[in-house]
């Protein structure tokens, strides 16, 4: 078994995947694209199993046929092939159910159907006796028929890569001609750019893979030994199949990904500042209207529950806030040279810092209270990340500052 754990390894992870995405697969079993993602985790996990120098062996005792898992595995790959180039298609395509769609997927299965039909029949009429789980290719090369088995499956495969680079790479042009005016990129986009050049970077391995098998067999057809090309290869294959699964697993899951974990996360560190301060001042009893959450949370409910904490602590400390600290600090930013957006959120900045203490010692005054829920209603909707940039001007001020104010000074930290 350890002999081939290079093969189960990745056919495990692959295998994973697939049950992770079986429950989506059952409810979306009519989707034409659902299909064909869940059959590019199952044909590579196949085409591993069956490509293991132990799992040949068995296959071919178990049947009878001698090496006819590389037949499998060289049919395998040859569907891999055409799901991935349909796969694009269905993505690329404004829907699944327009005609030149329908006309390019069938002409990507008919000749997909053609070669595997080719590479049976050719199989059939050749003589392979012996058993070569690792270099059949080469050691079968002047074989008749099944040479040219070989040479049809790697012209193939090597056309599948390049079909693959090509479409790729003009789809990445287009989504970046596209994208050219754009401030900001959607996650949508961002998740397909990354797929799309994992998928080129992982096709022209394959097109190099595929080249060197051939300089292999041309090699034996001329009298030389090359067969190093295709031994030297043979390990990295496993790797750019998957990178091929990560490259069509990224734009069908990444969107997913960058809003519900990594922009949370984004989030949960921007906030570290102000969360910091709200966790040494605590909330008034009572104020606290959701539970902590709990440990296993994911970072929406997190961040959630972060922005809802420090809300409720604005809100408690609006009585105990005066409204002259938040203008000079205000004033202060904007003679600073800040922008208004960070000179508001200076303001609040040292607002709430100053009622945290002044709140231990000074009784709250609703007056000030009604000022400062103004202030902060303004600024909300100014600025829809206002606790993002609250936060910021915490982190970024300079030391500590003493800010005057009516009744005495306190610390803007």
């Amino acid at each position: 078994m350890h002999e081939g754990a290079d093969y189960y390894l990745p056919a495990a992870v692959l295998g994973a995947a697939l049950l992770v995405k079986l429950p989506a697969l059952v409810r979306g079993w009519r989707s034409a694209t659902v299909r064909t993602v869940n059959a590019l985790l199952l044909l590579p996990c196949a085409g591993f199993v069956l490509s293991s120098p132990p799992t040949i062996t068995a296959v071919n005792r178990l049947t009878g046929i001698s090496n006819l898992s590389a037949l499998l595995v060289h049919c395998i790959l040859t569907v891999y092939a055409c799901a991935s180039l349909v796969l694009l298609d269905y993505w690329r395509a404004e829907s699944v159910d327009c005609a030149r769609t329908r006309r390019r997927v069938r002409v990507w299965k008919a000749g997909c159907c053609v070669v595997i039909t080719a590479l049976v029949g050719l199989f059939a009429l050749g003589e392979v006796p012996v058993e070569r789980p690792r270099d059949f290719d080469t050691y079968y090369a002047t074989t008749p028929f099944i040479s040219a088995m070989l040479v049809l499956y790697l012209l193939g495969y090597v056309a599948a890569g390049v079909a693959t680079t090509v479409v790729c790479w003009s789809w990445l042009l287009d989504i970046g001609r596209r994208t050219a005016g754009q401030e900001t990129r959607t996650a949508g986009d961002r998740s397909l750019q990354i797929g799309l050049l994992v998928l080129v970077i992982a096709a022209l391995a394959n097109i190099v893979f595929g080249s060197f098998k051939l300089t292999a067999i041309a090699a034996r057809w001329a009298g030389r030994d090359w067969d190093a090309l295709n031994e030297s290869l043979s390990p990295f294959i496993s790797a750019s199949g998957m990178m091929i699964g990560v490259g069509l697993l990224v734009p069908a899951y990444g969107p997913a990904l960058i809003d519900r974990v990594w922009h949370p996360l984004l989030g949960i560190r921007a906030l570290r500042p102000l969360w910091r301060l709200v966790s040494v001042s605590g909330l008034p009893p009572g104020s606290r209207m959701f539970l902590p959450p709990p440990w296993y949370a994911g970072p929406e409910q997190v961040l959630l529950y972060r922005m809802t904490t420090i809300h409720d602590w604005m809100l408690a400390l609006c009585v105990h806030c005066t409204d002259e600290v938040r203008e000079a600090a205000y004033r202060q930013a904007k003679e600073s040279g800040a922008a208004e957006r960070e000179a508001v959120a200076a303001g609040l900045a040292a607002m709430f810092t100053a009622a945290e203490a002044r709140a231990r010692t000074v009784p709250p005054a609703p007056e000030q209270g009604s000022l400062a829920l103004a202030a902060v209603c303004s600024a909300e909707a100014a600025d829809r990340d206002l606790l993002v940039s609250v936060s910021r001007a915490l982190a970024v001020a300079p030391g500590r500052r003493r800010i005057a104010a009516p009744g005495g000074s306190f610390a803007c930290r």
